[in-house]
């Protein structure tokens, strides 16, 4: 199994990088502040989590405090599925 930063950083890479692996990407460097991402770049961000990752992202929850690096977005998907079974998200 992909852990789970490098299938957000596969995702990152190939939707706004266009591929490109030159570029440095560090597990928390600011998206927005890099410009790899813009307004609508975190909600295609989010419709990535929702759907490869079976949580369901609240309009509340859509902040940089939860999608604004590699992980802070790991961080968050971990968080929403302990809530969500606690049990599951450690196994």
């Amino acid at each position: 199994m992909i852990p789970l930063k490098e299938q957000i950083r596969a995702f990152i890479v190939e939707s706004f990088l266009f591929g490109d692996t030159s570029r440095a990407l560090g597990d928390d460097a600011s998206l927005i502040e890099s410009d790899v991402v813009d307004s609508t770049g975190i909600l295609e961000l989010v419709s990535f989590v929702e759907d490869n990752f079976g949580v369901t992202v609240a309009d509340a929850e859509i902040l940089p405090a939860n999608f604004d690096s590699i992980t802070k977005v790991a961080t968050f998907i971990m968080s929403k599925r302990s809530a969500a079974d606690p049990i599951a998200a450690v196994a």
